[in-house]
């Protein structure tokens, strides 16, 4: 055999070797579960606002302890976050960081189609939960539910008409005291957006004993604002809206 011929003979065998080998290993990655594509998929989102002055990882009140529940009941595949009021901003930022499954630095028509998003919060927070509604909408970023504990606007605010791009609302308020909640809120396009319900709380009759967990002046000047957001009942129905919301898929499902 030539010398020419041999170096024929050993062409073809490494290039045997290596169509061998890119079989192999696309055999191999037809087996292996699509990593990318289960670590591109955002999570299911829950926002809660926190009212007044109080600090998002204050663990007394309602919508830190519901989150930190939330937290425990989905390890995975839910994100659970709490800001203060003031901090919308810093909300917006990390719902797009969530959203941006393929971390490509951008939110795609696709990422917003399937995200799942739920925004919750108490007071001058429920005023937030839904000004930050108002901001997704802006960007064609749909939200799943939001409801409002007590909701208190907030200057330059609107917390009564909830944004179209809103599936459903839900709205727990009390009207006792010189601090209450609002009574009605209403869909900007009752076609897209679901109200639940406006849900009223009387406290006069059975008074919530939210101990002294909580500073006296909100006991004492803002007593009923303050049974409402430290009331089982309203946090259990809180849940529940939020928990079905949890298990239902996106708007581009």
């Amino acid at each position: 055999m030539s010398l020419g011929s041999a170096s024929v003979t050993r062409a073809s065998s490494c290039l045997a070797l290596l169509l061998l080998g890119s079989y192999a290993f696309g055999q191999a990655a037809l087996k292996r579960p699509a990593a990318d594509a289960v670590s591109s998929e955002s999570p299911a989102i829950v926002i809660g606002f926190v009212g007044g002055f109080v600090r998002g990882d204050n663990a007394v009140h309602g919508t830190v302890q519901l989150a930190a529940h939330l937290q425990r009941e989905y390890p995975s595949g839910v994100a659970v976050k709490v800001f203060e009021n003031r901090h919308e901003d810093q909300a917006y930022r990390e719902i797009v960081r969530l959203l941006d499954g393929d971390h490509d630095g951008e939110v795609s028509p696709a990422e917003k189609r399937n995200a799942r998003i739920v925004i919750f919060g108490h007071s001058w927070g429920a005023s937030e939960a839904v000004e930050l509604a108002r901001q997704l909408e802006k960007q064609n970023i749909p939200v799943l539910l939001t409801v409002q504990v007590d909701s208190i606007h907030k200057y330059g605010e609107d917390d009564a008409r909830i944004p179209a791009n809103v599936r459903e609302a839900a709205n727990f308020y009390q009207s006792d005291g010189w601090l209450h909640g609002r009574a009605r809120i209403y869909a900007a396009d009752p076609e897209r957006t679901r109200i639940i319900g406006n849900f009223k709380f009387n406290y006069k009759a059975s008074s919530i004993g939210c101990e002294d967990r909580y500073p006296m002046i909100d006991r004492v000047f803002m007593k009923a604002h303050t049974e409402i957001e430290c009331d089982p009942k309203v946090w259990k129905e809180v849940e529940s809206l939020i928990k079905s919301n949890l298990t239902r898929p996106g708007h581009g499902s």
